[in-house]
């Protein structure tokens, strides 16, 4: 777990990081479209992708941060599995 305030400044450069590399990865594949590197365009644009989306996982984490520590699915542990 991640103390309140201190891993907040912590994942939002986080979340930096990874919007900058995928600025560049996107920058990448749209001039290696332009030089008609189809496969080199393919993975950049693939790793923009995946930095994005650590951008945004990040920014969830920030933004929710009880909504992080629920149990997965929703299920209360307390209740247990059967039902009946």
């Amino acid at each position: 777990m991640i103390p309140d305030d201190a891993g907040r400044g912590v994942l939002l450069e986080e979340a930096m990081r990874e919007l900058e590399a995928a600025i560049h990865d996107a920058r990448v594949a749209f001039d290696c479209v332009g030089l008609g590197e189809l496969d080199r365009a393919h993975t950049s644009a693939v790793t923009a992708r995946v930095a994005i989306d650590a951008a945004v996982t990040a920014l969830e984490v920030v933004a929710a941060p009880a909504a992080s520590q629920s149990p997965v699915g929703g299920v209360d542990s307390g209740t247990g599995l059967g039902g009946g």
